[in-house]
């Protein structure tokens, strides 16, 4: 997957196919509502948005969140559809009790080729207080058990803020333990509700990265980040034997960092197009303008795809290729998506311009 032409494709698309959802976690980005948007991209429109995904190439891979997506009574049809068309189509439920084992395999029968969990506490204690409701975590295990069953890779997702940085060695055994195939791990943006989440420090935030570096490499497990791009410099760092090799900390200097807006593309579920679901600045909608078309062209997006559009430290930085820093992050801060990240601490030699934590308050 690393060979993609980001210009051109994006390596993941999320359609969040509704925001309606039983939960009313603390961190949701989507601020999620028990009931339907009137206004939701409906099947006929759902169909026409995968069709249009076809046009990134072949084997896209979308994934249809949420709100929770299974609230949705089209959704086995339009994964079945998504298959059809040869779109890798992957799933983020809720893991409320919507997720029932029947659900589970009629997924498995529609082609989903794998389905994301949360897991935000090691124990039904602590995952149940940051979901906000009790259950949460017995109902998310047994839906793992039931898709690993059914045959369906199952990815597990799990926030890091202050509340839960200090679950992440008993979650990384969980991971272990219901032989999941990946597990992503979210650093917080402070968007949505999530704002009422106390995130971690940029130094805290590096040592977390270090960890799971090491973790990475001991686990049969994949790991992935999510809003913290600098995991890859953090990585860079450790296998560089010296810190000043930045320049080759890019294997072959070419890109890897996905970023929003470059390799990730989000549609809502009233079907505007953002560059990530945590970055909410419209380029358009998809029931004006193909989702293709959009990604490919949109002024916003080949900014986010110029590493040397940056500003602040993340302009200066050696490793601006391989990381990027988190666009949603910056422009949550300061309501510029290209200003520096302000959870990461490094600070490129030489560089003597304004530091992120040094502005004032978030002025978007």
């Amino acid at each position: 997957m690393h060979h993609v032409d980001t210009s051109e494709r994006p390596v993941v698309l999320i359609w969040e196919v509704t925001q309606a959802c039983g939960l009313s976690c603390d961190h949701c980005r989507a601020d999620a509502q028990p009931d339907r948007h009137p206004d939701e991209l409906s099947t006929a429109e759902g169909r026409r948005l995968l069709k249009e995904a076809t046009a990134f190439g072949e084997g896209q891979l979308v994934v249809l969140s949420g709100g929770d997506p299974l609230v949705r009574d089209d959704i086995a049809e339009l994964v079945a559809y998504g298959d059809e068309l040869g779109l890798r189509t992957t799933m983020t439920p809720s893991g409320t009790r919507s997720l029932s084992t029947a659900r589970v395999e009629a997924l498995a029968d529609a082609g989903l080729k794998r389905i994301a969990v949360s897991l935000d506490g090691a124990s039904a204690e602590r995952h149940d207080a940051f979901r906000g409701e009790t259950g949460s975590f017995a109902e998310t295990i047994r839906a793992v058990e039931d898709a690993r069953n059914v045959g369906i890779p199952v990815q597990v997702n799990t926030t890091v803020c202050r509340e839960t940085v200090g679950d992440l060695p008993a979650i990384r055994s969980l991971v272990s333990e219901v032989g999941a195939v990946m597990w992503s791990v979210f650093f917080l943006v402070p968007i949505g509700r999530g704002r009422v989440l106390e995130p971690i420090d940029p130094a805290e935030a590096d040592a977390v990265m270090r960890w799971l570096a090491v973790v990475a490499e001991e686990e049969p497990f994949g790991l992935k980040t999510t809003e913290a791009p600098h995991y890859r410099r953090v990585v860079a760092q450790r296998s560089a034997d010296d810190a000043s090799d930045a320049d080759g900390g890019g294997g072959n200097g070419g890109r890897t960092g996905v970023i929003a807006g470059d390799g990730f593309a989000f549609v809502s579920h009233t079907g505007e197009v953002y560059p990530s679901g945590f970055l909410p600045q419209s380029v358009g909608s998809v029931r004006e303008r193909p989702v293709h078309e959009l990604y490919r062209e949109a002024p916003l997006f080949r900014k986010l795809r110029d590493r040397d559009a940056l500003e602040g430290k993340c302009g200066a930085c050696p490793y601006r290729t391989v990381c990027g820093g988190s666009r949603s992050r910056a422009y949550a801060h300061t309501g510029n998506p290209l200003e520096s990240d302000p959870l990461c601490p490094y600070v490129p030699s030489g560089y003597d311009g304004p530091l992120p934590w040094e502005s004032s308050s978030p002025t978007a």
